[in-house]
């Protein structure tokens, strides 16, 4: 079974101003001639992470890592002005011209799915391959399962601690209630909802329970930013047109794709997998029988960087 590599550390950092307020974090490792890969990471808000370069050969791939508009090293923190897909995938190519690239692959879990898939299909030609796990389309249906009934039902006891938080008056919209806290004065108000927020996506991440995830969404400085950025998001309906991936998956089927998802994935249940697999039919889709939502459970990573592997020799 394939294992995360060796951990490594960037040869490069970058802070490239997007706007007038935004600036975002970029580093590149592992082998400055290498494959261009970009991870692009969850959330929205998530940031990136010392062990992301590590899904990737480093003798191989060019490795870039970037923290998307207010969260992880970029600035201002947790800041939702000027913070929409459209930013994020004009950001992306922004990047990309900034770095010299010429086409890329995307690598991409959830959130950073959602955002690979709007990426290729505004800028295929950029595009040399996608390898995406616990896809996320965004659509209405799938932010009510997360955020207000569905993993309810497979989580009731982390839920419970979920929903506490919201008066029973508020608890029809709970995305609703989330956010009007998250973007509150009230910095107590706003920080439990965020630490809330982002501990119960935690929870619900994986098959087997792992304190260690949990402790991760629960830093605050972490569950701020995905709180407040994701919540902002979500109310929004992440700023695209219903069902705009599938309807627009037509632009990307010359792409090489590889789709990873845990069978038991309750944050992006796998019924979403499937739907950009039949949208996708030259799309490789691989179905991890003893997995969630998490990159970090061994069946996910496993298969993650045997798409990885087989992507670079693909192109020696």
């Amino acid at each position: 079974m394939n294992t995360l590599f060796p951990d490594i550390h960037p040869y490069k950092q970058h802070y490239l101003a997007v706007d007038d307020l935004h600036t975002l974090y970029i580093e590149e490792s592992g082998n400055a001639q290498g494959i261009p890969v970009l991870f692009i990471h969850g959330g929205p808000g998530g940031g990136t992470s010392s062990y992301h370069r590590s899904f990737f050969d480093p003798e191989r791939y060019r490795i870039i890592l970037f923290d998307q508009r207010g969260c992880g090293q970029s600035t201002p923190h947790a800041e939702l002005q000027n913070n929409t897909t459209a930013h994020l995938i004009s950001d992306i190519e922004k990047i990309r011209q900034h770095l010299n690239v010429d086409e890329w692959l995307l690598f991409g879990g959830s959130w950073g799915s959602t955002l690979s898939l709007l990426y290729a299909e505004s800028f295929p030609e950029r595009v040399s391959g996608m390898i995406l796990r616990g896809i996320f389309l965004c659509r209405k249906r799938d932010i009510h399962w997360f955020y207000q009934e569905g993993a309810s039902a497979i989580f009731p006891d982390y839920w419970k601690e979920y929903r506490k938080v919201i008066p029973e008056g508020e608890r029809t919209d709970m995305l609703q209630a989330y956010y009007q806290r998250l973007i509150s004065d009230n910095e107590i108000a706003r920080m439990s909802a965020a630490k809330a927020w982002s501990v119960w996506e935690g929870r619900c991440s994986t098959l087997d329970p792992n304190g260690d995830i949990v402790d991760h969404f629960g830093d605050p400085h972490i569950a701020l930013a995905m709180a407040r950025i994701e919540a902002h998001y979500f109310i929004n309906e992440a700023f695209i047109e219903p069902d705009q991936i599938i309807r627009d998956a037509h632009r990307i089927q010359q792409i090489p794709t590889v789709i990873v998802h845990g069978r038991y994935d309750m944050v992006c249940p796998i019924e979403q997998a499937f739907a950009l697999y039949d949208a996708l039919p030259q799309a490789e889709l691989h179905i991890v029988r003893d997995a969630g939502h998490s990159a970090l459970e061994a069946g996910i990573t496993d298969n993650l960087i045997k798409a990885t592997n087989q992507f670079a020799q693909s192109k020696a």
